[in-house]
């Protein structure tokens, strides 16, 4: 009998010791799952759920000047659309005229990169949190809507050191008397954009092909780029272009190799980005035309690059295609008279089609670089316009011209496309500069009817180098860093998932 009671007693006295085990694995249950769940909180992943991410979205404001481009700043589309890394078939901008008001910026002296384990570490004092916040700030930032400020520690390579630079861009060989537009940076109003380091955007590019595909102003934006990367390699004989051509206005492409980084950075002369074309006319001669239902030529040799940067838009102004009589071509169909708008807007249009069944979004990421704003005054480029005794950028903004209507065919055709196109909207900045360009000192030696009449000869279209085009570079490198920074953040949310998982299995 005392053996029987024996049990329901024992039982009785566990009971107490069971329900504290339950309570207490309870109570840590939860603590795990309140971390887990501010962790998130305040570290929102890439990987969630849109709607989720949407919650920690700044709002928009509209902006007033016609000037700003109809998208949103590059760098908000990286951090708010998981699409610029996994690729999703939206455009890469809000059609709507807006910028973000940015509540955060970084002091640009306290921000240094370092080289880590073969990859560009933005940081400062090894503070995580700085880089947090300069990321935020970035997110929120509208790049192009800025001004240009003096700075002595521009240019980012000394004028003459380059050897790279075609004559017609080299305003210091052809004994341009001043520099003072050399020691400009563009500075946005919400935010500092990180200066080109070289070194660090050649670690970057590592492996990898960069390529610009357009006019001679692309030209002129990649001889800036390999003078830049260049410059921070020790080994000069390392660098070299691939066919061993010393000037690059004659060919159709060019690449300069990176040995000790096996890159390549490239050119691929397309000014229209469709075929340039010639047919036989009736009396037997042939007709130039413009095939704005083919792409350029060489595009089988760059569609696989890592990194493409296309522009077009100075050729649609000459006489031939701004007339547009007998010139533009689709088919065997040669138009009468078509307009200029109209024309363009196929051609993108083919240019945009080309991209989407040619371009792998997953490997390729595509930039376009909208219009550079010319300075002629008192003509033309071939009617004798000027812009020589110019020596310090515009100040009054009034001066400014209207934004491009080429520019929004270019953001209406890039909106129906389903590869993500990162749009550099330089023409703003551009049109500040009319102190850049080479004016009369674009070459050395002029012919005699040159000599005669130096001032009727004058590039107020490109820009001397160093100068303005090394700032779009500086925008390229700024989105493939962010890019970068933010494939290690994500990855880091990971791996701190793993760790919350492992604990709530654990317990």
């Amino acid at each position: 009998m005392a053996d029987s009671n024996l049990l329901p007693e024992l039982k009785t006295s566990l009971s107490p010791i069971r329900t504290r085990r339950t309570m207490a694995f309870a109570y840590g249950f939860m603590l795990i799952f309140m971390a887990c769940t501010i962790l998130l909180l305040f570290n929102p992943s890439a990987y969630a759920p849109g709607l989720f991410r949407n919650i920690f979205r700044s709002s928009l404001s509209q902006s007033s000047s016609s000037h700003r481009s109809q998208f949103s700043s590059i760098f908000s589309y990286i951090f708010l659309n998981s699409s610029s890394l996994k690729h999703s078939n939206h455009t890469f901008y809000n059609s709507q005229n807006t910028t973000f008001q940015s509540p955060l910026t970084v002091d640009r002296s306290n921000l240094t990169a370092l080289t880590r384990n073969n990859s560009s570490v933005l940081c400062s004092s090894g503070n995580e949190r700085t880089e947090e916040n300069w990321l935020d700030s970035m997110m929120h930032c509208d790049i192009f809507d800025g001004k240009w400020v003096r700075d002595y520690s521009y240019p980012l390579y000394a004028a003459g050191s380059c050897p790279h630079i075609d004559e017609p861009f080299n305003c210091y060989l052809n004994n341009r008397p001043d520099s003072g537009y050399q020691n400009y940076r563009w500075q946005p109003k919400g935010c500092n954009i990180p200066r080109l380091k070289g070194g660090e955007m050649l670690e970057l590019l590592r492996g990898k092909r960069l390529a610009f595909v357009g006019d001679s102003l692309n030209r002129n934006m990649w001889e800036s780029l390999v003078c830049i990367l260049r410059n921070s390699v020790k080994d000069k004989s390392r660098v070299f272009e691939a066919s061993g051509r010393q000037e690059f206005q004659s060919e159709g492409s060019y690449s300069f190799v990176f040995k000790d980084y096996n890159c390549s950075i490239e050119f691929f002369r397309s000014p229209f980005l469709v075929q340039e074309w010639e047919m036989d006319d009736i009396n037997g001669s042939k007709k130039e035309t413009l095939r704005l239902d083919v792409i350029g030529r060489s595009s089988d040799k760059y569609k696989n690059a890592d990194f493409l940067v296309f522009n077009t838009g100075h050729w649609w102004t000459h006489e031939k295609t701004s007339k547009g009589k007998g010139y533009y071509q689709e088919g065997s169909h040669i138009y009468d008279e078509l307009n200029v708008s109209e024309a363009f807007r196929k051609a993108l249009t083919t240019w945009a089609r080309w991209v989407d069944a040619n371009v792998n979004p997953m490997k390729t990421l595509v930039f376009f670089r909208g219009y550079s704003a010319s300075h002629f005054r008192g003509g033309r480029w071939n009617s004798g316009g000027q812009c020589d005794n110019e020596n310090e950028p515009i100040k009054n903004e009034t001066y400014l011209w209207k934004y491009p209507s080429k520019m929004r065919v270019l953001e209406s055709v890039t909106k129906g496309m389903k590869t993500t196109v990162f749009y550099l909207n330089i023409t703003r900045m551009t049109d500040y500069r009319k102190d850049a360009h080479p004016s009369i000192y674009r070459k050395q030696n002029l012919n005699e009817e040159e000599r005669r009449s130096p001032l009727r000869y004058q590039d107020c279209s490109h820009w001397c180098l160093p100068g303005v085009p090394d700032t779009w570079n500086e925008l390229i490198y700024a989105h493939i860093l962010i890019r970068h920074k933010q494939k290690q953040k994500q990855q880091r949310q990971k791996e701190k998932k793993k760790i919350c998982l492992r604990c709530m299995t654990k317990d």
